[in-house]
């Protein structure tokens, strides 16, 4: 116990790094989910067939795979990047782990936006064509906002995944809470009081996150709860 009491500088640090990945992460792969479960559901072959590359890819290569490659691989083409003026991002292992993390999360976040598209009702569609909305207008109105609140729950989930694989990072020399946690046991070897700790913090940030999540949808189905008697 001394030993964590001694470090807590080091795992506040890690826990700063941990979640600051998580929300850039989110933040980017949110971004690259919408406009490609949009494409997933275009019929033109020239629009569906490269989002639908994209996400079998990154759904179906293990994450730690997708770190190498991002990372170790760059190396590869540094000449090229450098041309490119790429090679100063990539040769960071922070951006790296943001790219790899936001594309993986961006792939599963897009079919779980895509199921939510799917979701919404046709009558709230044609109702909606009714009054004279299409395209973008009916999208932005109708089908995004309603099918956002049916991915909801499955969406906490993919943050939840999100939040517990950025330990991986730590593999490409960044000091999250694993990397902390993997220095600190190399130098006391107290793996079980180490791991224990950091596991506690990733559950607590866990529940925070699931929290969080029913309070938004709490809030988003105020309308399907009774209102109160006189």
């Amino acid at each position: 116990m001394a030993v964590i009491v001694g470090h807590l500088g080091q795992f506040a640090s890690g826990l700063v790094l941990t979640v600051e990945v998580t929300l850039l992460s989110l933040a980017a792969g949110l971004l690259l989910a919408v406009p490609v479960a949009l494409l997933r559901e275009a019929r033109h072959p020239a629009l569906w067939i490269p989002a639908y590359g994209y996400t079998f890819y990154f759904r179906g290569t293990p994450l730690l795979v997708q770190l190498f490659l991002c990372y170790y691989g760059a190396g590869q083409f540094r000449d090229q990047l450098e041309a490119a003026g790429l090679w100063v991002w990539f040769r960071e292992p922070y951006f790296c782990a943001l790219l790899t993390l936001a594309l993986n999360t961006g792939a599963y976040t897009a079919e779980i936006f895509r199921g939510g598209i799917r979701g919404v009702p046709r009558g709230e569609i044609e109702a909606a064509r009714a009054c004279g909305m299409s395209g973008i207008l009916l999208y932005r109105r109708i089908v995004l906002p309603k099918a956002f609140r049916l991915a909801l729950p499955a969406y906490s989930n993919e943050v939840v995944f999100l939040l517990q694989s950025t330990s991986l990072v730590s593999i490409i020399t960044l000091m999250d809470l694993t990397g902390v946690a993997r220095v600190l046991i190399a130098r006391t070897f107290m793996v079980y009081e180490i791991f224990i700790f950091i596991g506690a913090l990733y559950l607590a940030l866990t529940y925070f996150v699931l929290w969080v999540f029913r309070c938004v949808e709490w809030r988003l189905s105020a309308h399907m709860r009774q209102a109160p008697e006189a």
